[in-house]
């Protein structure tokens, strides 16, 4: 163990932050997601949910600030909820690590796990509540900020 790493960053998560570049994206799966079946790398994360993650990686993991959108999530299909629940849980975690206002780029079903088969992971997660996904694409760390 290290000091000031949550617990809830495994070793593989940790090593997958620390390789990743800016640019690369990184998915935080919920439980029904296709992490398998998409992941080019997968990192598991059995028994946490999505936010428990975000709030652990968002120590470490700044968004890119050089492009339009850094956090995106998946369209919901008509007929479910245009809002899900789950997304004023990620709101708060994702604008206070960035100091500003982050917009969710909401992403088409299919579009959505196009852009995740090309992320440099997938962290699967146990997470239950529904469009429980998201993909953050990492920016750059700058000296003195």
């Amino acid at each position: 163990m290290l000091k000031g790493i949550p617990a809830r960053i495994s070793p593989e998560l940790m090593y997958a932050l620390m390789k990743m570049g800016h640019g690369d994206e990184l998915v935080l799966a919920d439980g029904n997601f296709p992490a398998d079946s998409i992941a080019r790398r997968i990192v598991r994360a059995d028994g946490l949910s999505v936010p428990e993650v975000l709030e652990a990686i968002l120590q470490f993991f700044p968004l890119d600030p050089y492009v339009d959108a850094a956090a995106f999530v998946m369209q919901p299909v008509p007929g479910d909820p245009p809002q899900p629940p789950i997304w004023k849980k990620f709101k708060p975690l994702l604008d206070a690590s960035e100091g500003k206002s982050v917009e969710l780029k909401l992403v088409e079903r299919f579009a959505f796990y196009e852009q995740a088969k090309q992320a440099y992971a997938v962290v699967a997660t146990s997470e239950t509540a529904l469009y429980a996904n998201l993909i953050l694409k990492k920016g750059v760390v700058v000296p003195g900020r």
